[in-house]
């Protein structure tokens, strides 16, 4: 299958579950095949979908090998380095435009600063509630922060008050990118989705907000990678920014 340019990769072709898994990657050679393993154990009725950037580790290698293990890993790969924002996005699409469409879409890193464990809890909780969105919160009661420095704490407090004080949004935390949306706010949504980088975190918040879809948070341990580099840099953190003032002005 050819998605947006992209080159779409499945030993059984595309199908979908209740739930679908959105995993982007570059640069994760050290922690998609045990990721994959994680999930897989957690017995759930998922399709994982990768979506690699040519990382040059060989993670799409990897993850072909996967496929063979199990028939619900599929994998998108694309030319380049295009961008957290842009890689959600491709996947909401991908799952969009499926026959058989997942009810919850789970978007979370592959490097395992978010627990595959608490996955359940974030579908526990949208399935009580039929809100839009629910965030994996690392600042509500109950959230916690491992093995951050000082200066990447600050980082993450500063871009969550300018979010919420800009915005007006009522969270904890507006920027964790351990979610999981209801498809029915996604097919609303997609077309007003533009985002590159990081601030895809704040664009759904904002859609949900101007569809009145309700936003829950649910308390999550968030350590900090172990294996490989952290993909945050000023550019990104510059685009998040930009993103917000203009937001506000529309």
């Amino acid at each position: 299958m050819v998605f947006m340019g992209y080159r779409s990769e499945s030993e059984n072709g595309f199908c979908t579950s209740e739930v679908g898994i959105i995993l982007p990657t570059y640069g994760e050679a050290q922690n998609i095949s045990r990721l994959i393993d994680a999930l897989e154990n957690l017995k759930i009725d998922s399709t994982i979908l990768v979506i690699d950037d040519s990382s040059p580790d060989g993670t799409a290698e990897i993850v072909r090998r996967k496929q063979k293990e199990y028939t619900n890993v599929q994998l998108i790969t694309r030319p380049s380095k295009s961008g957290l924002g842009t890689a959600i996005t491709d996947g909401f699409k991908t799952f969009l435009s499926a026959n058989y469409q997942p009810k919850y879409v789970i978007t979370m890193d592959a490097d395992f600063s978010h627990n595959p464990q608490e996955l359940p809890k974030l579908l526990s909780t949208i399935r009580k509630t039929r809100c839009g969105i629910v965030i994996g919160s690392r600042y509500c009661k109950g959230g916690q922060i491992s093995g951050w420095p000082t200066t990447r704490k600050i980082i993450s407090k500063t871009a969550n008050l300018i979010a919420k004080t800009l915005l007006g949004l009522k969270m904890y935390d507006c920027t964790s990118g351990y979610r999981c949306y209801s498809t029915e706010f996604l097919r609303q949504a997609i077309d007003n989705l533009h985002s590159h980088t990081y601030e895809i975190q704040i664009e759904t918040v904002r859609q949900a907000s101007l569809r009145e879809f309700e936003v829950k948070e649910t308390p999550i341990f968030f350590e900090n990678r172990k294996q490989g580099k952290s993909k945050l840099t000023w550019a990104e953190i510059k685009g998040y920014l930009t993103y917000t003032l203009k937001a506000v002005t529309k």
